[in-house]
């Protein structure tokens, strides 16, 4: 057949285009017997039981081939090396020969160097001195520990973390830095949704009970005052007006100071005499006062110092006093007086079993709540110039939270509600399906004019915590 295209014939006899296949060198053919079933025990595979070490041979070693434990590469040998060519059964490649044994060989020699009876020795991470220290990959180091199947999810590989001498990972336990748990600590409180942090400084205030417009009136109308007795004084030599207006300011001004001083026990007073209701007869939307036990919700609050668990409220306030020189803790910090340099209140829902009814309640004073919380604080500790290296736990709780420790005079002082102590609360009723809950009323509550102890009126924003101090108190275990 002529034709300018290529053609060729096959064997059958059959013409077709195209120039002839060239035949191709067919490699090596490896094969491999089967593996009885092991069940899991790699000291029962065989070459898998080798290439971890778990069956070496021990005598000299002549002009037999050894199997390298590395995954592919040679290693070196501080003994004699046989010169004999072999192949290696694993998949990795074959290193080149060593130097010094009179060629250019492929070879496989054992890994680790040879002792004086030409048995192996124990491989070492060091460098092995007397011998010839070629480029070899290095083992991937020794099995993982087993561990026992507990169920336990843990962030992390297994082998991650210190390693001992064996080459197994090191457990360490114990707690973390202190400092870092308690910072740790404080920003989760200050940033979890359910915890209501509460940042203004509890206590009575005289601009909560007088409005402002009335006060502004009360200091003209004395100043009025003042000038119409001076000028009757110096025209008619009548001193009656001004010794009236200097009566009632003098009257005035004892009222504000006794209220200042004395405006706190007044509104735990009125709170203790409020009555306390029954929450069986109680109705939706009425405001109430409820006594009972507390008990924790799901989210049980830490007091910040002296780490007192389970509360469902804590304060932690730290005062510094100010002389002459020292520094001020605060803007409005006045000399010779306390003020508020840190404080620390958190507050969370919790049940209370009223006391009248034996009702189970919900308080919400979690989730940004209003809340108005009157709990005896104690003093925890006083520290001064002369002795604040001897609470080395003040010090850290101070470094927790990035502040000074220089020459200050400071007090610390805690307040908690722990769970089983005894708690007055007021609010409002709110009763959802089956679920009795106490929540914060929607407007202020006033306590008006108290004539018998001279207190002025003072309102009670949102829902209202009586406690006292909880650290010589006896709690009811719940």
């Amino acid at each position: 057949m002529g034709s300018r295209f290529p053609s060729h014939q096959l064997s059958s006899g059959l013409y077709v285009s195209g120039r002839p296949e060239q035949p191709k060198e067919k490699g090596p053919v490896m094969c491999s017997s089967a593996m009885p079933y092991t069940g899991g025990d790699i000291k029962k595979s065989g070459e898998l039981g080798k290439m971890f070490d778990l069956h070496r041979k021990s005598g000299p070693l002549g002009n037999q081939p050894s199997r390298n434990t590395s995954f592919g590469g040679a290693a070196s040998n501080s003994g004699p090396v046989s010169n004999a060519v072999s192949r290696s059964n694993y998949s990795g490649s074959i290193s080149s020969a060593v130097p010094g044994t009179g060629g250019s060989s492929r070879t496989k020699s054992n890994s680790g160097p040879l002792n004086k009876h030409g048995e192996p020795t124990k491989r070492s991470s060091g460098p092995q001195s007397g011998g010839v220290t070629p480029m070899a990959r290095q083992n991937s180091g020794p099995l993982p520990p087993i561990l026992p199947t507990t169920g336990l999810i843990t962030s992390g590989p297994i082998t991650s973390g210190q390693m001992n001498s064996s080459g197994a990972q090191r457990k360490v336990s114990g707690p973390l830095d202190p400092s870092v748990s308690m910072k740790m600590r404080t920003a989760s409180f200050a940033h979890n949704p359910a915890v209501t942090n509460l940042n203004a400084e509890d206590g009575y205030s005289i601009k909560g009970s007088i409005p402002t417009a009335i006060m502004w009136l009360v200091a003209l109308l004395f100043v009025v005052g003042f000038v119409a007795g001076g000028f009757i004084l110096a025209a008619i030599h009548n001193p009656i007006l001004l010794i009236v207006v200097v009566v009632i300011f003098a009257f005035v001004a004892a009222l504000i100071t006794w209220n200042i001083c004395w405006g706190t026990k007044g509104v735990t007073g009125f709170v203790s005499r409020y009555p306390d209701a029954d929450l069986r007869t109680a109705k939706d939307g009425e405001y109430v006062k409820v006594t009972g036990v507390v008990t924790c919700g799901n989210l049980p609050l830490e007091s910040s110092f002296q780490r007192v668990p389970r509360c469902v409220y804590t304060s932690t306030c730290l005062y510094e006093y100010r002389g002459w020189d020292s520094k001020a803790a605060n803007t409005t910090h006045r000399r010779f007086t306390w003020g508020l340099r840190s404080m620390e209140r958190h507050a969370v829902d919790f049940y209370i079993s009223d006391f009248q009814s034996g009702l189970r309640a919900l308080v919400r004073t979690g989730s940004g709540a209003r809340v108005t919380p009157y709990v005896d604080e104690s003093v925890v500790i006083d520290i001064n110039p002369d002795n604040k290296d001897m609470s080395p736990e003040f010090l850290r709780w101070l470094r927790g939270r990035n502040l000074s420790s220089d020459d200050r005079i400071m007090r610390l002082k805690e307040g908690y509600i722990k769970e089983g102590s005894t708690v007055s609360v007021m609010g409002v009723v709110q009763r959802n399906e089956n679920v009795l809950m106490i929540v914060a009323p929607a407007e202020p509550i006033s306590t008006g004019c108290q004539w018998a102890k001279c207190m002025l009126p003072t309102s009670l924003d949102g829902l209202v915590l009586r406690c006292e101090d909880t650290s010589d108190m006896d709690v009811i275990p719940v």
